[in-house]
Protein backbone atom coordinates (compact mmCIF):
# COMPACT_ATOMS: atom_id res chain seq x y z
CA UNK A 1 0.00 0.00 0.00
CA UNK A 2 2.47 2.82 0.16
CA UNK A 3 -0.21 4.86 -0.52
CA UNK A 4 1.12 6.22 3.03
CA UNK A 5 4.70 6.55 1.33
CA UNK A 6 3.23 8.32 -1.12
CA UNK A 7 2.42 11.43 -0.02
CA UNK A 8 5.39 13.25 1.00
CA UNK A 9 5.39 12.28 4.03
CA UNK A 10 7.65 11.68 6.80
CA UNK A 11 7.64 13.03 7.32
CA UNK A 12 5.65 15.36 5.85
CA UNK A 13 6.95 17.78 8.50
CA UNK A 14 10.09 17.55 7.01
CA UNK A 15 8.20 18.59 3.58
CA UNK A 16 6.82 21.63 4.97
CA UNK A 17 10.18 23.00 6.22
CA UNK A 18 8.66 23.07 10.21
CA UNK A 19 11.29 22.38 12.80
CA UNK A 20 9.37 20.58 16.18
CA UNK A 21 11.53 20.49 18.99
CA UNK A 22 12.06 17.25 20.56
CA UNK A 23 9.33 15.95 22.99
CA UNK A 24 10.26 16.73 27.07
CA UNK A 25 10.81 13.33 28.09
CA UNK A 26 10.46 9.75 27.21
CA UNK A 27 7.19 8.23 26.91
CA UNK A 28 6.49 6.18 29.92
CA UNK A 29 4.05 3.31 29.49
CA UNK A 30 2.22 2.02 32.50
CA UNK A 31 2.02 -1.37 33.03
CA UNK A 32 3.39 -4.23 30.65
CA UNK A 33 3.50 -3.50 27.01
CA UNK A 34 -0.09 -5.28 24.89
CA UNK A 35 0.37 -4.43 21.77
CA UNK A 36 -2.06 -5.01 18.43
CA UNK A 37 -1.87 -3.95 15.24
CA UNK A 38 -4.52 -2.37 12.95
CA UNK A 39 -3.96 -3.19 8.71
CA UNK A 40 -4.95 -1.06 5.92
CA UNK A 41 -5.46 -4.15 3.71
CA UNK A 42 -5.95 -8.14 4.07
CA UNK A 43 -3.51 -9.97 5.49
CA UNK A 44 -2.93 -11.75 2.49
CA UNK A 45 -2.53 -9.08 -0.47
CA UNK A 46 0.70 -10.51 -1.07
CA UNK A 47 2.49 -7.25 -0.84
CA UNK A 48 1.93 -3.91 1.88
CA UNK A 49 -0.21 -5.61 4.61
CA UNK A 50 1.57 -8.77 4.41
CA UNK A 51 4.67 -7.55 4.86
CA UNK A 52 3.71 -5.60 8.02
CA UNK A 53 1.54 -9.09 9.38
CA UNK A 54 4.75 -10.84 8.70
CA UNK A 55 6.52 -8.92 10.82
CA UNK A 56 3.94 -9.40 13.48
CA UNK A 57 4.40 -12.85 13.33
CA UNK A 58 8.72 -12.68 13.60
CA UNK A 59 7.84 -9.61 16.34
CA UNK A 60 5.50 -11.96 18.43
CA UNK A 61 8.58 -14.62 18.74
CA UNK A 62 11.10 -12.45 19.05
CA UNK A 63 9.61 -11.03 22.28
CA UNK A 64 7.69 -13.56 23.91
CA UNK A 65 4.16 -11.99 23.26
CA UNK A 66 0.44 -12.45 20.88
CA UNK A 67 -0.21 -8.84 19.01
CA UNK A 68 -3.77 -9.35 17.52
CA UNK A 69 -4.46 -7.66 14.54
CA UNK A 70 -7.56 -6.11 12.66
CA UNK A 71 -7.47 -5.86 8.93
CA UNK A 72 -9.21 -4.35 6.24
CA UNK A 73 -9.50 -1.39 8.19
CA UNK A 74 -10.40 1.77 5.91
CA UNK A 75 -8.92 4.85 5.72
CA UNK A 76 -11.43 7.16 7.30
CA UNK A 77 -11.58 7.83 10.62
CA UNK A 78 -15.09 6.55 10.75
CA UNK A 79 -13.34 2.65 10.64
CA UNK A 80 -9.44 3.66 12.40
CA UNK A 81 -10.78 5.25 15.22
CA UNK A 82 -13.49 2.13 16.53
CA UNK A 83 -10.75 -0.48 15.52
CA UNK A 84 -8.20 0.99 17.68
CA UNK A 85 -10.55 1.71 20.60
CA UNK A 86 -11.51 -1.60 20.93
CA UNK A 87 -8.48 -2.19 21.33
CA UNK A 88 -7.15 -0.11 23.84
CA UNK A 89 -10.78 -0.23 25.77
CA UNK A 90 -9.65 -4.00 25.93
CA UNK A 91 -5.88 -2.95 27.85
CA UNK A 92 -3.62 -2.59 24.63
CA UNK A 93 -1.30 0.31 25.36
CA UNK A 94 1.00 0.07 22.34
CA UNK A 95 -0.79 0.51 18.61
CA UNK A 96 0.42 -0.32 15.45
CA UNK A 97 -0.95 1.39 12.40
CA UNK A 98 -0.03 0.53 9.33
CA UNK A 99 -1.46 3.86 7.05
CA UNK A 100 -0.59 6.76 5.29
CA UNK A 101 -4.38 7.86 5.98
CA UNK A 102 -4.35 7.20 9.20
CA UNK A 103 -2.01 9.88 10.30
CA UNK A 104 -4.81 12.01 11.38
CA UNK A 105 -6.85 10.05 13.03
CA UNK A 106 -3.58 9.00 14.43
CA UNK A 107 -2.65 11.62 16.16
CA UNK A 108 -6.15 12.70 17.30
CA UNK A 109 -5.86 9.21 19.21
CA UNK A 110 -2.74 9.85 20.66
CA UNK A 111 -3.72 13.18 21.47
CA UNK A 112 -7.30 11.90 23.50
CA UNK A 113 -5.28 8.62 25.23
CA UNK A 114 -1.50 10.17 25.81
CA UNK A 115 -1.06 6.77 28.25
CA UNK A 116 -0.71 4.71 25.01
CA UNK A 117 1.79 4.08 22.06
CA UNK A 118 1.08 4.81 18.80
CA UNK A 119 3.25 3.85 15.80
CA UNK A 120 2.46 4.00 12.31
CA UNK A 121 4.13 3.01 9.05
CA UNK A 122 4.15 5.54 6.50
CA UNK A 123 2.49 8.17 8.25
CA UNK A 124 2.91 11.81 9.00
CA UNK A 125 1.73 13.05 12.42
CA UNK A 126 4.53 12.48 15.68
CA UNK A 127 3.96 12.98 19.15
CA UNK A 128 5.02 12.33 22.90
CA UNK A 129 3.39 8.91 22.51
CA UNK A 130 3.29 8.46 18.38
CA UNK A 131 5.65 8.07 16.26
CA UNK A 132 5.28 7.79 11.86
CA UNK A 133 7.73 5.10 10.31
CA UNK A 134 8.73 4.74 7.12
CA UNK A 135 11.80 3.23 4.87
CA UNK A 136 14.98 4.64 2.53
CA UNK A 137 13.86 2.44 0.01
CA UNK A 138 15.76 4.28 -2.73
CA UNK A 139 18.65 2.23 -1.29
CA UNK A 140 17.04 -1.39 -1.91
CA UNK A 141 15.68 -0.03 -5.64
CA UNK A 142 18.93 1.30 -6.63
CA UNK A 143 20.37 -2.11 -5.25
CA UNK A 144 17.18 -4.18 -7.68
CA UNK A 145 17.92 -1.50 -10.10
CA UNK A 146 21.59 -3.17 -10.70
CA UNK A 147 20.28 -6.74 -10.92
CA UNK A 148 18.02 -5.01 -13.77
CA UNK A 149 20.90 -3.86 -15.45
CA UNK A 150 22.71 -6.82 -14.92
CA UNK A 151 20.27 -9.49 -16.22
CA UNK A 152 18.63 -7.17 -19.03
CA UNK A 153 20.51 -8.25 -22.37
CA UNK A 154 18.72 -5.00 -24.46
CA UNK A 155 19.32 -1.98 -21.68
CA UNK A 156 15.93 -1.82 -21.96
CA UNK A 157 13.56 -1.27 -18.21
CA UNK A 158 10.53 -0.78 -17.45
CA UNK A 159 8.93 0.65 -13.97
CA UNK A 160 4.99 0.22 -13.30
CA UNK A 161 4.85 3.12 -10.94
CA UNK A 162 1.54 4.00 -9.15
CA UNK A 163 1.56 7.83 -8.27
CA UNK A 164 4.14 10.77 -9.39
CA UNK A 165 5.09 11.33 -5.87
CA UNK A 166 8.62 11.69 -4.24
CA UNK A 167 8.53 8.37 -3.08
CA UNK A 168 7.49 6.97 -5.83
CA UNK A 169 10.51 9.27 -8.27
CA UNK A 170 12.92 8.54 -5.59
CA UNK A 171 12.34 5.08 -6.40
CA UNK A 172 12.56 5.22 -10.19
CA UNK A 173 15.98 7.33 -9.90
CA UNK A 174 17.50 5.05 -8.07
CA UNK A 175 16.69 2.14 -10.04
CA UNK A 176 18.19 3.95 -12.63
CA UNK A 177 21.35 4.91 -11.30
CA UNK A 178 21.76 1.57 -9.89
CA UNK A 179 20.78 -0.07 -13.47
CA UNK A 180 23.42 2.06 -14.69
CA UNK A 181 26.28 1.16 -12.25
CA UNK A 182 25.54 -1.91 -14.67
CA UNK A 183 24.70 -1.15 -17.82
CA UNK A 184 25.74 2.90 -18.25
CA UNK A 185 23.52 2.73 -21.59
CA UNK A 186 20.61 1.17 -19.70
CA UNK A 187 17.38 3.50 -19.76
CA UNK A 188 14.02 2.68 -17.37
CA UNK A 189 10.81 3.51 -18.98
CA UNK A 190 8.22 4.41 -16.04
CA UNK A 191 4.39 4.19 -16.39
CA UNK A 192 2.39 5.47 -13.43
CA UNK A 193 -1.08 3.55 -13.55
CA UNK A 194 -2.71 6.31 -10.67
CA UNK A 195 -3.34 4.21 -8.15
CA UNK A 196 -1.45 1.94 -5.09
CA UNK A 197 -3.19 -1.10 -5.86
CA UNK A 198 -5.16 -1.95 -9.45
CA UNK A 199 -4.13 -5.52 -10.78
CA UNK A 200 -5.96 -4.39 -13.57
CA UNK A 201 -3.94 -1.18 -14.37
CA UNK A 202 -0.75 -2.84 -13.59
CA UNK A 203 -1.34 -5.73 -15.70
CA UNK A 204 -1.94 -3.06 -19.10
CA UNK A 205 1.12 -0.85 -18.06
CA UNK A 206 2.92 -4.08 -17.30
CA UNK A 207 2.17 -5.20 -20.93
CA UNK A 208 2.77 -2.38 -22.32
CA UNK A 209 6.07 -2.02 -21.58
CA UNK A 210 6.96 -5.30 -22.45
CA UNK A 211 4.91 -4.86 -26.14
CA UNK A 212 7.85 -1.57 -26.66
CA UNK A 213 10.71 -4.33 -25.67
CA UNK A 214 11.36 -4.29 -22.12
CA UNK A 215 12.92 -7.05 -20.81
CA UNK A 216 12.90 -6.39 -17.64
CA UNK A 217 9.99 -5.06 -15.30
CA UNK A 218 10.45 -3.01 -12.03
CA UNK A 219 7.28 -2.16 -9.42
CA UNK A 220 6.46 0.43 -6.78
CA UNK A 221 2.66 -0.97 -6.84
CA UNK A 222 0.99 -2.91 -3.83
CA UNK A 223 0.35 -5.87 -6.10
CA UNK A 224 2.64 -8.63 -7.69
CA UNK A 225 0.89 -8.08 -10.72
CA UNK A 226 3.64 -6.76 -13.17
CA UNK A 227 5.83 -10.04 -11.66
CA UNK A 228 2.99 -12.50 -12.88
CA UNK A 229 2.82 -10.94 -16.12
CA UNK A 230 6.60 -10.53 -16.44
CA UNK A 231 6.79 -14.36 -15.91
CA UNK A 232 3.37 -15.15 -18.33
CA UNK A 233 5.41 -13.23 -21.16
CA UNK A 234 8.57 -14.79 -20.74
CA UNK A 235 10.98 -11.70 -19.11
CA UNK A 236 12.51 -10.87 -15.83
CA UNK A 237 11.23 -8.55 -13.50
CA UNK A 238 12.22 -7.13 -9.70
CA UNK A 239 9.37 -7.08 -7.16
CA UNK A 240 8.60 -4.53 -4.56
CA UNK A 241 7.06 -5.14 -0.24
CA UNK A 242 7.70 -8.88 0.04
CA UNK A 243 10.17 -11.81 -2.38
CA UNK A 244 8.09 -11.90 -5.27
CA UNK A 245 9.16 -15.44 -6.01
CA UNK A 246 6.03 -16.61 -4.56
CA UNK A 247 4.49 -15.31 -7.11
CA UNK A 248 6.66 -15.44 -9.94
CA UNK A 249 9.83 -17.55 -9.22
CA UNK A 250 11.24 -17.56 -12.84
CA UNK A 251 11.05 -13.68 -13.65
CA UNK A 252 11.88 -12.73 -10.56
CA UNK A 253 15.84 -11.36 -9.49
CA UNK A 254 15.90 -9.75 -7.08
CA UNK A 255 12.76 -7.91 -4.55
CA UNK A 256 12.97 -4.95 -1.94
CA UNK A 257 11.66 -6.10 0.89
CA UNK A 258 10.24 -4.96 3.98
CA UNK A 259 11.30 -6.27 7.68
CA UNK A 260 9.50 -3.81 9.97
CA UNK A 261 10.41 -6.37 12.84
CA UNK A 262 13.93 -4.63 13.01
CA UNK A 263 12.27 -1.46 13.55
CA UNK A 264 8.56 -2.90 15.85
CA UNK A 265 11.25 -5.15 18.49
CA UNK A 266 13.54 -2.68 19.08
CA UNK A 267 10.98 0.21 19.54
CA UNK A 268 8.64 -1.96 22.07
CA UNK A 269 11.42 -2.80 24.05
CA UNK A 270 12.33 0.98 24.59
CA UNK A 271 8.73 1.68 24.99
CA UNK A 272 8.45 -0.98 27.55
CA UNK A 273 12.21 0.14 29.31
CA UNK A 274 10.94 3.41 29.62
CA UNK A 275 13.36 5.07 27.17
CA UNK A 276 11.56 5.21 24.02
CA UNK A 277 11.62 9.40 22.22
CA UNK A 278 9.89 9.61 19.51
CA UNK A 279 11.54 10.77 16.96
CA UNK A 280 10.24 14.72 15.95
CA UNK A 281 10.43 13.68 12.17
CA UNK A 282 9.40 10.23 12.66
CA UNK A 283 11.47 7.14 11.95
CA UNK A 284 13.30 6.98 8.35
CA UNK A 285 15.22 4.05 8.34
CA UNK A 286 18.18 2.80 5.70
CA UNK A 287 18.84 -0.67 5.76
CA UNK A 288 21.34 0.01 8.11
CA UNK A 289 18.37 1.08 10.71
CA UNK A 290 16.37 -1.50 9.62
CA UNK A 291 13.09 -1.98 7.51
CA UNK A 292 14.04 -2.09 3.93
CA UNK A 293 16.60 -4.72 2.20
CA UNK A 294 16.78 -6.73 -0.55
CA UNK A 295 16.12 -10.41 -1.73
CA UNK A 296 18.71 -11.36 -4.48
CA UNK A 297 19.60 -12.46 -6.76
CA UNK A 298 18.03 -14.95 -9.46
CA UNK A 299 19.78 -16.60 -11.72
CA UNK A 300 19.90 -14.31 -14.58
CA UNK A 301 22.31 -11.80 -12.95
CA UNK A 302 25.50 -12.95 -13.29
CA UNK A 303 27.87 -14.46 -9.88
CA UNK A 304 30.04 -11.69 -10.73
CA UNK A 305 27.01 -9.11 -10.38
CA UNK A 306 25.32 -10.17 -7.65
CA UNK A 307 28.92 -10.05 -5.77
CA UNK A 308 29.00 -6.54 -6.89
CA UNK A 309 25.20 -5.66 -6.22
CA UNK A 310 26.52 -7.20 -2.24
CA UNK A 311 29.22 -4.95 -2.26
CA UNK A 312 27.17 -2.39 -2.95
CA UNK A 313 24.46 -3.26 -0.24
CA UNK A 314 27.44 -2.87 2.33
CA UNK A 315 28.69 0.57 1.08
CA UNK A 316 25.41 1.75 2.09
CA UNK A 317 25.08 0.19 5.16
CA UNK A 318 28.68 1.70 5.62
CA UNK A 319 27.58 5.52 4.51
CA UNK A 320 27.50 5.36 0.99
CA UNK A 321 24.63 7.92 -0.46
CA UNK A 322 23.06 7.01 -3.95
CA UNK A 323 21.70 10.94 -4.71
CA UNK A 324 25.32 12.31 -3.55
CA UNK A 325 26.60 14.71 -6.10
CA UNK A 326 27.84 16.25 -9.01
CA UNK A 327 24.16 14.76 -10.63
CA UNK A 328 21.83 16.41 -12.84
CA UNK A 329 18.87 15.74 -14.35
CA UNK A 330 17.42 14.54 -17.30
CA UNK A 331 17.40 18.03 -18.71
CA UNK A 332 20.67 18.68 -17.91
CA UNK A 333 20.04 20.86 -14.61
CA UNK A 334 22.49 20.18 -11.59
CA UNK A 335 20.35 19.00 -9.02
CA UNK A 336 23.22 18.02 -6.68
CA UNK A 337 26.45 19.75 -6.88
CA UNK A 338 29.69 18.24 -6.19
CA UNK A 339 30.67 17.01 -2.69
CA UNK A 340 26.84 17.74 -1.38
CA UNK A 341 24.59 15.22 -0.34
CA UNK A 342 20.38 15.51 -1.78
CA UNK A 343 18.57 16.22 1.99
CA UNK A 344 15.51 14.33 3.17
CA UNK A 345 13.18 16.92 2.64
CA UNK A 346 14.44 17.55 -0.99
CA UNK A 347 14.45 13.50 -1.05
CA UNK A 348 10.42 13.73 -0.27
CA UNK A 349 9.74 16.34 -2.44
CA UNK A 350 11.62 15.01 -5.63
CA UNK A 351 10.11 15.94 -8.98
CA UNK A 352 12.67 15.36 -11.23
CA UNK A 353 14.20 12.52 -13.03
CA UNK A 354 18.03 11.39 -13.88
CA UNK A 355 19.10 10.92 -17.09
CA UNK A 356 17.85 7.81 -18.21
CA UNK A 357 14.84 7.86 -17.34
CA UNK A 358 11.34 8.27 -19.52
CA UNK A 359 8.14 9.30 -18.11
CA UNK A 360 4.92 10.05 -19.75
CA UNK A 361 4.87 13.12 -18.00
Amino acid sequence: MIRSIATCAALGLAVAGQAPAAFAAPFKLEGEPKVAMILFGPKNDGGWSQAMDEARQRTEKALGISIPVAENIQETATSIRPAAELFIKRGYNIIIGTAYAFSDTFKELSEKYPKVAFVNGSGTTTGPNLESFYGRTYETHYLCGMAAGAASKSGRIGFVAANPFGIVNWTINAYELGARQMNPAAVTTAVYTGAWKDPVKERAAAAALIGQGMDVIGQHVDTPTPQIVAQEKGILATGHHRDMREFAPAATQCSSVWYWDRYFVPTIRKIQAGTWEPRPYGAFLSIKEGGPDIVCCGPAVPKEAADRIMSERQALIDGKQIFAGPLKDRDGIERVVDGAIFGDAELWKMDWFVQGVVTQR
